[in-house]
């Protein structure tokens, strides 16, 4: 899958701009704040209907201006496809494939797939188990529609039953109504997690040897109320009852899973450098972008937003080698150091294009 063309206006710190994509590696170089990541966000915004940041809807209009439209032209599996997002204060984001609005986003999640490696990745790391169950949901959701469906049943069924624990409601065929729903939707929701970890550690310990060039052993641990062999949601939650009802929320379930991350048998988050903890994120999104091109049939587009800071020479190399490669597609990388940028490029045969980005305006190099 390609990104031939992207049309902004008044995305961010972005007044507008159309620019044409090569096919193979696209270069953004600019100070810190210019802009260059916005423009990756507003590639990631039309995947996925939300801001790699995080930060809400009207906050990603230019100051000052009530809208905003991102329009991209893409070629999917042989096809010409163009997506057109808008955003107006107060109102529902609209998104159009081909003409015709999507009733509902979450049908759109994994047909553009992507994969975005950036600073803020060490939250991965670093962060609570709500990190990395967001991200457990956005890759597996891009690959399982189903998946995706049974996520949303069961977020709503989790607030219902929170209500009525905090509500203090006594009635049981209640609380047996929205159990059930949870139930159905957890089987499915921590066999699809169990399945996505053990599926990824294989790529992702690959990964890393390949950037760290060392013998460190890294691994990934799925770790679940529902790991238990025998165990349902159903007996978890009547286990937990008397708990749940005196701290007013819903103590087990998926919405508690999280991932172990260690690298030779430790934590990660307490043992690892910040050099070992970048290369950690790196192969772990390397190792993602693999897990979808093979679930997808598509090679997915992979965002490259100032990762090389703070990496030696030789983890810069190897990881440049990696993703040049035959196996990987189009490629945005942004940096404020050309001479990375020059390397990318000097790799590709020519196939490769290169902005120079300053207050939010692109010039062609």
């Amino acid at each position: 899958m390609i990104l031939r063309e992207l049309s902004v206006t008044n995305f961010k710190n972005i007044p507008e701009c159309r620019l044409e994509f090569s096919g193979k590696v696209n270069c953004l170089l600019g100070n810190n704040g210019m802009g260059k990541s916005n423009l990756l966000d507003a590639i990631y915004f039309l995947s996925f209907c939300k801001s790699f940041s995080g930060v809400g809807d009207r906050l990603l209009m230019r100051r000052g201006e009530d809208f905003a439209i991102l329009r991209g032209h893409y070629e999917r599996k042989g096809v010409d496809e163009e997506l057109l997002m808008g955003l107006v204060p107060g109102r529902r984001k609209s998104l159009k494939r081909g003409g015709k609005e999507y009733g509902r986003l979450s049908a759109h999640i994994g047909s553009f797939p992507l994969v975005m490696v950036a600073p803020q990745d060490i939250d991965l790391i670093r962060d609570s188990g709500e990190e990395r169950r967001r991200w457990m949901d956005m890759v597996i959701s891009q690959s399982d529609p189903v998946y995706l469906d049974n996520l949303i049943r069961y977020g709503k069924a989790v607030e219902q039953r929170n209500r009525l624990l905090r509500e203090g409601t006594v009635d049981h065929n209640l609380y047996a109504a929205v159990e059930l729903m949870m139930d159905a939707s957890a089987e499915y929701i921590h066999a699809a997690r169990a399945g996505w970890v053990a599926e990824l550690t294989g790529l992702f310990a690959g990964y890393y040897r390949a950037v760290a060039g060392s013998e460190e052993s890294v691994a990934l641990s799925y770790e679940s109320h529902l790991n238990e062999p025998g165990s349902t949601l159903g007996l978890l939650l009547d286990r937990a009852r008397r708990h749940d009802e005196a701290v007013k929320h819903t103590s087990v379930g998926p919405h508690r899973d999280d991932i172990e991350m260690t690298l030779d048998g430790m934590p990660m988050r307490r043992t690892g450098s910040q050099g070992q903890c970048k290369t950690f994120t790196i192969a772990l999104r390397l190792a993602q972008y693999d897990f979808l091109r093979r679930t997808t049939g598509m090679k997915p587009m992979l965002l490259l937003d100032d990762i090389f800071d703070k990496l030696d020479a030789t983890r810069v190399e190897r990881i440049m080698a990696l993703v040049t490669a035959e196996e990987f597609g189009q490629i945005f990388v942004t940096d404020t150091n050309r001479t990375h940028l020059d390397e990318i490029m000097s790799r590709t045969g020519g196939d490769y294009r290169l902005w120079e980005v300053e207050n939010g305006s692109f010039t062609r190099i």
